[in-house]
């Protein structure tokens, strides 16, 4: 009469001490699963946050190296074919105005590129060289409408490999800044544009002899002209590649890009050709 109950409420204790503690249990695992929900929550969100950082970052940098670039090199052909008018050289201002026309349609396909998600269409229809080689011609033709002479000429080191997208544009895009500061600041009778093809990276070179600049004293600019040195690291370094700016005042410029391969493509003893060429677009200051 006495073991029983007292089996019977020892048994009711364990019981009621195995209950709490499975309740307990279940108690930290719905906490737990609500953290880790608030915890998901938190990073899609900075996930989201960095990735329209990033977007924001690469529209920033391509209106800068082609729309922006484009526009400027309209105002500024504009107000050429309107002195020729005036001066009553109309073959020449025609000349300007077709300059004009040129790189607008230029600059629309860029737009439309941009909706499409699509490389440069400089790339579109024909290799790096071949981009290049009419970033030349028009660097020369804009530059000849100002009333300037500059020769630009492309020289192609080692055996031409495929390039991957990423590393085509960000080369081309390279030349191009680089080029509209030669044409609108180096006051440069002549520049070279030297890609090399060297086994496991691809080089670009762009040289100019003109009044050269001392790289450590580029002035940030209010009006955002002066992106173009901050748009060509993040480029390259976005490929893990190097970039360098050597240039002294009166002793020209020489802007040095490298940028490694995936893998190292088969490659012949260098050889080299040169073609006059090459484009950009006028930017409103040094890269």
């Amino acid at each position: 009469m006495v073991l029983g109950p007292a089996f019977g409420a020892a048994f009711a204790v364990v019981t009621g001490l195995a209950y709490r503690a499975l309740f307990l249990e279940a108690e930290n695992q719905r906490l737990a699963a609500e953290e880790l929900r608030r915890t998901r929550a938190q990073l899609a969100r900075t996930q989201h946050n960095a990735g329209t950082l990033a977007e924001r970052t690469r529209l920033a940098r391509e209106i800068h190296d082609t729309l922006a670039q484009g526009l400027s090199s309209i105002v500024l052909m504009g107000r050429a074919a309107e002195k020729a008018l005036d001066d009553g050289e109309p073959a020449v201002a025609r000349e300007r105005l077709r300059i004009v026309r040129d790189t607008a349609a230029a600059n629309l396909a860029e737009a439309r590129n941009f909706v499409r998600a699509l490389q440069s269409p400089d790339l579109e229809d024909g290799s790096l060289v071949a981009g290049l080689l009419r970033l030349c011609e028009t660097t020369e033709a804009e530059t000849a409408a100002r009333g300037a002479a500059l020769r630009c000429r492309l020289d192609v080191e080692g055996v031409p490999v495929e390039l991957p997208g990423a590393h085509q544009t960000a080369l081309l895009r390279a030349a191009q800044a680089s080029l509209a500061n030669v044409r609108v600041h180096a006051q440069a009778r002549t520049a070279v544009v030297t890609l090399s093809f060297l086994g496991p990276e691809v080089a670009m070179d762009i040289y100019d002899d003109g009044t050269g600049f001392e790289p450590a004293a580029l002035p940030a600019r209010p009006d955002g002209s002066g992106y173009g040195l901050t748009s060509l690291r993040e480029r390259v370094a976005a490929l893990h590649g190097q970039l360098d700016i050597e240039s002294a005042p009166g002793e020209g410029t020489v802007v040095a890009i490298r940028l490694p391969l995936g893998q190292a493509p088969d490659s012949a003893p260098a050889t080299s050709s040169g073609s006059n060429a090459t484009s950009g677009q006028a930017s409103g200051g040094r890269p």
